[in-house]
């Protein structure tokens, strides 16, 4: 039998959801810790949907997610949304195989019969993967759907996926080389939370001084979003879910990674580098070493958390769709069409804004999802 409870996070349930996520499709993003940060710190108002199979001897944790609950406007109709919070980048439930066709449904159910919740879901950077039994569970209780657009991310599901020759690959060895030319040049990524917590305060002090920095986009650039962060890295690490891979010269660090871990799944969430040996591309670098760790050491498939424009895309060949989805849990609402109408103007309006900005004629944004209050 499966039951559903909605609430806040619950960090008594860490031990739960490690045994979840190493059973299912894992999200680092739905870590009891993580949305734990996120209510502590008030960084968004979310939702956790907890699945459970009760067998009247046993009780299991048998599927996570996290909504936000947001409107676009004071005035306009509040909706859930997925990812649950900024900075997150996956958006699907953690969900075990073993009641994928159970769990799904019974999340809808919850959402449809909460009274206090709203019953629009809107969705981006959905694991396609992900969207097929949603849109399913959805059909099969006359709920709408839409699908919004579909965008490939770079993906490693193993070795193969990675540009091991060719011209990128003889570029990172020669500045491998160059690198070491200049002193010992050495990786280090250690995971216990001390650890963890400092150099994590190297990577943000690495990124202030980046072009983030200058434009205002760097964590550090915002107290809010500065304290949130470092208490989310910091419930992560102390779980071994989250380290700081760190690319030094001579000891000195030049290029930091923040990963992120769930089952046998790695993100590369952050990326920051001292522009002083940009020539010597020390992000790619730090990325490729690491990248050999992460599958020496277990590590099954990676999460770039990047999109196709990005670096990542130039390493790995490999590549997963996320899916952005519009979803009404079955009631037909007036809400769902004013999120369609307003999400095909959002988008608008958002080509719109790029162009301009590709002239030169409007600033870069603090976030992604400027146009959207949080909730």
């Amino acid at each position: 039998m499966i039951s559903v409870d909605i609430g806040a996070p619950d960090p008594a349930t860490a031990d739960a959801f490690a045994a979840l996520a190493a059973r299912a499709a894992p999200n680092a993003f739905m870590h009891p810790g993580a949305l734990a940060a996120v209510a502590a710190t008030d960084f968004a108002h979310i939702h956790v949907l907890h699945a459970w199979m009760d067998d009247g001897d046993t009780r299991k944790l048998v599927g996570v997610w996290a909504l936000r609950e947001r409107r676009i406007a004071p005035f306009w109709p509040r909706f859930l949304s997925g990812p649950p919070y900024d900075y997150a980048f996956v958006a699907g439930p953690v969900i075990d195989p073993d009641f994928a066709g159970a769990v799904m449904p019974a999340f809808l159910e919850a959402i449809a019969r909460d009274a206090k919740l709203p019953k629009v879901i809107k969705l981006k950077l959905l694991d396609g993967e992900a969207a097929a039994p949603m849109i399913a569970a959805l059909q099969a209780r006359r709920g709408q759907a839409l699908t919004l657009a579909e965008h490939p991310r770079p993906f490693l599901s193993g070795e193969s996926d990675r540009k091991r020759s060719g011209s990128t690959a003889k570029k990172l060895r020669q500045d491998w080389n160059r690198l070491n030319a200049l002193g010992t040049a050495d990786i280090v990524n250690e995971r216990d939370g001390d650890a963890v917590r400092a150099a994590f305060e190297i990577f943000l002090e690495l990124e202030s001084r980046s072009w983030k920095g200058a434009s205002g986009t760097a964590l550090l650039s915002h107290d809010e979003d500065a304290a949130f962060v470092r208490l989310f890295v910091a419930n992560l690490a102390a779980h071994g879910a989250a380290s700081v891979a760190l690319l030094r010269v001579d000891g000195r660090p030049i290029a930091a990674q923040v990963l992120l871990y769930s089952g046998a799944t790695a993100c590369t969430w952050k990326t920051a580098f001292d522009a002083e040996f940009s020539k010597f591309s020390p992000g790619a670098l730090l990325i490729d070493k690491v990248t050999d760790a992460l599958f020496a050491s277990g590590v099954a498939q990676i999460e770039s958390c990047a999109t196709e424009d990005s670096f990542m895309a130039q390493l790995w060949t490999g590549r997963r769709m996320t899916v952005d989805l519009l979803a009404d849990v079955g009631e037909h609402t007036v809400s769902f069409a004013l999120a369609a109408f307003g999400e095909r103007g959002y988008e608008r309006l958002r080509g719109l804004r790029d162009r301009l900005r590709a002239a030169h004629w409007l600033p870069a944004p603090r976030r992604k999802n400027l146009a959207v209050t949080r909730g």
